[in-house]
């Protein structure tokens, strides 16, 4: 699975290659008499103590139509944090929908894994699916952000 990050270093790199400017040439360096500044506390930051804004669980989408077939999702949340999305269904049955999906569908993970949210744009080429993906996410997701009966599916 490759990441966005993935795929912007290696745009980098090969920006740099064609430019003849190297990355680190292309960054302003920080002098040495100078330092980011530090905390006010003085202490380090620990995010991984902070639980996000869902519930724990796994919390399943409903299907939505994208046109080559049905999309469906399932949010998986660990300490109140998006931490991976599982796809029940997909448009799979047309070789073109099986390639644009296979590189689709884990870079929309890897999206809404970073933004911790659905608000993730949608990937060029794969629009409907794209679409209906985040459509079935943003579904699951307010699942995982009410506050009443539990919803949280177990194992399905």
């Amino acid at each position: 699975m490759q990441s966005f990050q993935h795929y912007a270093a290696t745009a980098l790199l090969a920006a740099s290659a064609l430019s003849g400017v190297t990355p680190a040439q292309a960054a302003p360096a920080v002098p040495a008499d100078q330092t980011a500044p530090a905390p006010a506390s003085g202490a380090p930051i620990d995010i991984s103590s902070k639980s996000g804004p869902y519930r724990d669980g796994s919390f399943t989408g409903p299907v939505y139509d994208a046109y080559y077939g049905l999309v469906q999702v399932k949010a998986n949340v660990q300490g109140g944090r998006i931490v991976s999305i599982d796809v029940l269904q997909y448009p799979s049955d047309r070789r073109t929908s099986r390639a644009i999906n296979s590189q689709a569908l884990p870079m929309l993970e890897d999206e809404v894994i970073s933004a911790q949210s659905g608000s993730v744009d949608i990937v060029s080429g794969a629009t409907l699916t794209s679409t209906a993906y985040v459509r079935s996410l943003s579904k699951a997701l307010a699942q995982a952000r009410s506050q009443g009966r539990s919803q949280a599916q177990t194992g399905s």
